[in-house]
Parts: C-alpha cells; sequence; structure tokens
C-alpha cells in the first residue's frame, strides 16, 4: 500500500515523516541534510521507493497573515523539483505554527535542551504538516 511522505522544507534540512499504510497516522521518519540536487534525488528516490510514496505533503510557509513569502516560493520550487524527477504529486499545507508546537511537544515529551530538540524539530515539523493532512483527508471522507 502506498504510504504518505510529509516534508518540513528547509534551506540546509529537510524533515520528514511518513504514514502508516493505512493514512491514519503519521510518524517522524528522520532528517536529511541537503545535499546537491543530485544527492537530494538520489536519496529520494530511495526513500519514495521504500515507502512505495506518489504523494508527497509539504508545509508550506506562510507569513502570520497567511501571505507567502521568499521561503515559500523557494519550497514550491524544491517540490516542483521532486515531483517532476521522482515522479510524485505534491500537496501543500499551510506551516504556519508548526514548528513552535514541536517544540512544545518535544518540551513535554522530556527534551528540554534546545541543542537536543534542534536534533529533532524538522523530523517533528513534518510528522505535524503529514498529521494535519491526514487528519483533513479523513474528515473530507466521512
Amino acid at each position: 500500500m502506498e504510504r504518505i511522505l510529509g516534508l518540513d522544507i528547509g534551506d540546509k534540512y529537510i524533515g520528514i515523516a511518513v504514514s502508516d499504510a493505512l493514512g491514519i497516522t503519521a510518524q517522524g521518519y528522520r532528517t536529511y541534510k541537503r545535499g546537491t540536487r543530485e544527492d537530494d534525488i538520489r536519496f529520494f528516490f530511495d526513500v519514495v521507493t521504500q515507502f512505495n510514496s506518489h504523494t508527497i505533503v509539504a508545509g508550506l510557509p506562510k507569513d502570520l497573515n497567511g501571505e507567502e513569502q521568499v521561503q515559500a516560493r523557494k519550497t514550491k520550487n524544491y517540490c516542483n523539483f521532486l515531483a517532476k524527477r521522482l515522479n510524485c504529486s505534491v500537496i501543500y499545507i499551510d506551516e504556519r505554527l508548526t514548528t513552535k508546537a514541536s517544540q512544545s511537544v518535544l518540551i513535554e515529551g522530556g527534551v528540554h535542551n534546545r541543542k537536543d530538540r534542534k536534533k529533532y524539530i524538522d523530523t517533528m515539523s513534518a510528522q505535524l504538516i503529514l498529521q494535519i493532512y491526514l487528519d483533513r483527508s479523513k474528515t473530507t471522507v466521512e
């Protein structure tokens, strides 16, 4: 069964999450340190193959007014590149405040040191982005 990938795309790191086979829950997978575009394609080709994924849900950074800024354009550009090269579709989810929510989850989970939270924040954000999508998908189907 196809599993859906969730991505939190930054300039240096990409947080990755994956859905369960039924598309109900999102689990954090890992944080990937970006390389060249060809390195990135090789890495994501392996991920897409491993999870039989054809759909990517990417967080789209917007400002607090809901406007897309420079980082949103970078995200769309990168996702278009991945979609074409990996033959995947991309769905964008407003990611406002997911980093703050991720920090709260990590603190509540006992990760109090800021340096330690930094290791997990991108993956946790990807997981939240994907879970938002999965939850919305369930309500539109029911």
